[in-house]
Parts: structure tokens; sequence; C-alpha cells
């Protein structure tokens, strides 16, 4: 057979042979990186179940019987402890004292926060020790700022009253009167937690890019409305996460207000949590503190389904947009 040279060479056929076969295990393979995820996510589900799960379990169930904690519940009332808890005026002080503390929060404590978070964001003299000053109350525990404030508000020989006396003014009854504590009250809970706020809101700042208020300042706008309409929009994400967790934590709050306090002066600063401790510890009433649990459950799920789904149904979308992207 005659083998052409030059330019109208063409190289030769590979020889036929049999098909690779398949590979196989592929299935396998899957099956093992389900077993690993399994693995992996197993305590954690295990932790969640035991402290998480199970108590909700629990505490619907005895919400049902009358029971003082000593034996396994027998007396079975059905709803009587919600009709009761419903039917009590200090429960309903309980929801407008939490309702109080919501929106002063939403009011004063994160525009505040907000305000020194922009401000230390500039670029001033010290911004880093005033960024950690401004959030060292946050990483001290309630008990400890429970104490102190118990001991700088104190009506006798505090420092609060003191720098009033100097200032010639009377001092205040801060925790012991019905009309002054709530503000006191809210003060104390604005020191602790504004710092937490405001190192979010920092951190939101600094994702923005600087390109987009230079090019508003370019096109002639001022501080303010760079602020309202390049900052605010952009940081909006991040002020609807504060918003979430400042009325979470507020739904909750319990530590500062039994410490400071324990819910009085005649229930004027008790909160649903302090309630539900001071009937199922103090007074043995465990149906009846579980029942006060369930609604507390309850009202903080409702909240968060419902703020999920109204006001961070953009931002999950966008994240979700995002995230599919980068695949």
């Amino acid at each position: 057979m005659k083998t052409l040279t030059g330019p109208d060479a063409r190289p030769a056929p590979p020889p036929q042979g049999p098909a690779p076969a398949p590979r196989r295990g592929g299935g396998s393979r899957r099956g093992r990186g389900w077993v690993t995820a399994i693995l992996f996510v197993l305590p954690a589900l295990v932790l969640f179940t035991l402290l998480v799960l199970a108590p909700i379990v629990v505490a619907g169930y005895t919400s049902l019987y009358k029971w003082n904690g000593i034996g396994p519940p027998s007396n079975f009332i059905g709803l009587d402890n919600f009709t009761r808890l419903f039917a009590s005026d200090i429960f309903i002080g309980d929801l407008r004292n939490g309702g109080i503390l919501i929106v002063l929060g939403l009011a004063v404590q994160l525009p505040l926060s907000l305000g020194l978070a922009v401000m230390l964001n500039q670029r001033i003299r010290g911004r880093a020790f005033y960024r950690l000053l401004f959030f060292a109350p946050y990483m001290l525990s309630e008990a400890i700022i429970g104490v102190l404030f118990s001991l700088i508000l104190s009506p006798e020989a505090g420092l609060a009253n003191r720098i009033l006396v100097s200032w010639g003014l009377e001092p205040w009854t801060w925790l012991s009167e019905p009309d002054t504590v709530m503000f006191s009250l809210f003060l104390v809970i604005t020191w602790k937690y504004f710092g937490f706020h405001m190192i979010l809101y920092l951190a939101g700042l600094q994702s923005i890019p600087k390109e987009l208020s230079e090019a508003a300042r370019i096109d002639g706008a001022g501080s303010w409305n760079v602020f309202r309409h390049v900052t605010l929009p952009l940081l909006g994400p991040t002020i609807r996460v504060s918003v979430f967790l400042s009325i979470i934590g507020t739904i909750q709050l319990f530590d500062l207000v039994w410490i400071l306090t324990g819910g009085g002066p005649s229930h004027a600063s008790e909160t649903m949590a302090v309630s539900m401790f001071e009937y199922g510890f103090k007074r043995s009433q465990i149906g009846y503190s579980s029942a006060i649990s369930v609604v507390m459950f309850l009202i903080s799920l409702v909240f968060a389904l419902g703020y999920q789904r109204f006001v961070l149904r953009r931002d999950l979308e966008g994240a979700s947009t995002t995230m599919g992207d980068r695949r």
C-alpha cells in the first residue's frame, strides 16, 4: 500500500478497540458523602433536639396541667392556664412594659448607635480607641452590669444621685418608683447594647463602596443628602437585621431586670421572662409558668416568621441569587 507523504499526507486513523467501560462507584461515593455530612451534622442536631426542641415540647405539655413541679403532672386542666394568663393584669402589664422597651429601643437606642457608627466611620484621631470604648459594655455580662448599676442608681449613696446633688438638683428614686423605673431600666439596657448595634452598623458602612459617596459629592450632593440617598439605602439590610435582634432580645429580656428590680416596684418593670421565673421557681406554679413560656415562644416565632416574610424577604432573595451566581 502506498504511503502519502508531503502536504497531502493524512494521519492514520486510530485503531478501533473496545469502548472504555463506564466508571463505577459514583453512587457509592455519593452515599459516602451523605454519610459524612450526616456524621458532621448529627452532634449539632442532637444538641438542638435536647436543648431546644425537647424543652419546647415539655413546656407545651406541662402548660396543660396544674403542677407544682413535684412528681409527674396529673391534674389536667386544658387551656385554663392560658385563660388565666390573658385575664391577668400582671401579664398585660408585662406585655405593655415589653412594648415600651421595644419602642424606646427603636426610637432612641438604634438611632444613637447608627449616629455613632457614622461618626466613627470617618477618619478621626483615636477612632479605634473609641470603637473599643463604646463596644466594651457589651462584652460585660448582664450580671456584672446589673450589680454595677444597682450601686450607681442607689437612692442613698449612688453615684448618679451624688452627681445630681452636686449640680443642685433633687436626687431621684431611680429604681424604686413606678414612674421612673422603666426610664432607668432603659438607660441601663441602652448602655449595655448600643455598642453591639454600633459594630453592626460599622460593618455595614465599611461594606459600602466609597466610590458611590464620592460620585454623589462630585455631583454636588451635601453630606446629609449623601447619607440619606446613598448610605442609608445601602445600609438597609444591616438596619433590618439590627431591628430584628433588638426586638427579639427585648421580648426575652430577663437578666438585667431581675438583678436591678426583680420586676418591681409592684410589677412596674416586670417582663414576661421575669414573670415566668417568678411563678415557676418562687411560687412553684410550673404549669402556669410553662404557659407564659409558650406564649413567649409563640410571640417570638410569629414575629420572626412575619419579619422574615415581609421585611427580610428582599435581603434573603438577594443573598440566594448571589450565592447562585457564584456557583
